[in-house]
């Protein structure tokens, strides 16, 4: 592609094409983001004489889906849904930005449009059943919901993914949005319980394709396990997530083999720290928080189901190491603006440190994204009285 380009220097979709190709091209552990630093200056230089050029503002999205270059996407995501108004990908694509600065209003507005969108395509098209983009949009949609702590929203987004039986095409992206979905909402809200039951949805596909994809499930359901104290169910689980890394380390699957670890160390630790060996797991979880932050995350999805560096600050405070909690609360804001958890976690460690004008600002910062209608939760009502 660059020597299509150079060949061609008067050619717009030939660099346009080429900043693609950068991008995909581009290595998920390069935390230079070379690539897609330099596709991003080809696609700037093309933005303002061609404004709703479809494929550039798109790309621009992609170039700079990461927390550390989503401002600069942030105009590009504002302005694409404009430029195709009826067309799923293009109404979803800007929430990739929006998530990644924690823009959690416009995240739903972009993916409710989406989701919109895709359902009329299908019918339109004639297409049995539902659309995959459809799925993809609803994940974000979910994602977005509990980060505002829109629990019920989030639950009916839940019983609709039940009613959904049959989807085409059948991809990676479709099973992600079956895994993630129901285990962003027990995990989010730490409901164990229903963690530890979670079993996989039975759909027009198999999960032995989706090894990644069926892991979530896997993990979900042994940190339910862990928190419940069912020893019996926790072997099973684990046994069954090694498995899992193990076939896509032999389908050298590297990225998502690395994703799956994230997962098995993360469950390991807390099985150490419920067992009261604490210095163990907090090692365990530190090795899975720093893995997790070598690599960025693959598109399907808004964000990991849980953050593991966000995992440590919970092991952390409830080891009654506070200080620790914030450092490792704040490093996962960073990478993760806007995460209810997160924050909420943050001005608890602030609080118990007793910074608490540092604990006011992380609570204030919370009642701006929440829905004004979750201030009855037991969370939300501590965080006012103490304001």
């Amino acid at each position: 592609m660059e020597q299509l380009r150079q060949k061609y220097p008067d050619d717009k979709e030939a660099a346009i094409l080429y900043a693609l190709a950068l991008n995909a091209a581009a290595d998920p552990a390069d935390k230079s983001f070379a690539k897609q630093k330099k596709a991003g200056d080809i696609l700037n230089s093309l933005y303002p004489g061609q404004p709703d050029h479809p494929g550039i503002v798109h790309y621009i999205i992609h170039t700079y889906d990461s927390p550390e270059l989503a401002a600069m996407g942030l105009t590009a995501a504002r302005k694409y849904a404009s430029v195709a108004p009826s067309s799923a990908h293009a109404l979803h694509m800007p929430s990739h930005i929006f998530t990644r600065l924690g823009l959690w209003e416009e995240c739903i507005t972009s993916n409710l449009a989406s989701v919109n969108s895709a359902q009329c395509y299908a019918t339109s098209a004639g297409i049995k059943g539902h659309w995959d983009e459809e799925l993809h949009g609803q994940d974000y949609l979910m994602y977005a919901y509990l980060q505002k702590r829109q629990n019920s929203l989030a639950e009916k987004q839940l019983a609709y993914l039940d009613t959904i039986q049959e989807i085409h095409p059948a991809n990676f992206k479709v099973a992600y949005a079956f895994a993630a979905m129901p285990s962003r909402y027990v995990l989010e809200n730490k409901a164990w319980q229903q963690a530890a039951t979670l079993a996989l949805p039975q759909k027009n596909f198999s999960w032995n394709e989706f090894p990644w994809q069926k892991a979530i499930i896997h993990f979900t359901g042994m940190m339910g396990a862990i928190h419940t104290g069912n020893k019996a169910a926790v072997n099973p689980e684990h046994n069954e997530l090694k498995r899992l890394h193990n076939v896509l380390l032999m389908q050298k699957d590297n990225y998502k083999a690395k994703q799956v670890e994230v997962q098995i160390k993360t469950a390991e630790a807390w099985m150490h720290f419920k067992d009261g060996r604490s210095a163990e797991a907090v090692v365990l979880m530190q090795e899975a928080a720093d893995l997790e932050d070598k690599t960025e995350k693959h598109p399907v999805t808004p964000a990991e189901v849980i953050p593991a560096r966000e995992f440590l600050g919970d092991m952390l405070l409830q080891m009654n190491q506070p200080t620790k909690a914030l450092q490792a609360y704040k490093l996962n804001l960073k990478k993760h603006s806007n995460r209810f958890n997160g924050l909420y976690g943050a001005g608890i460690a602030a609080e118990r440190c007793g910074l608490l004008n540092e604990a006011k600002t992380y609570y204030r910062q919370l009642l701006t994204i929440a829905d004004k209608g979750s201030f009855n939760q037991p969370d939300l009502k501590r965080i006012k009285e103490f304001l």
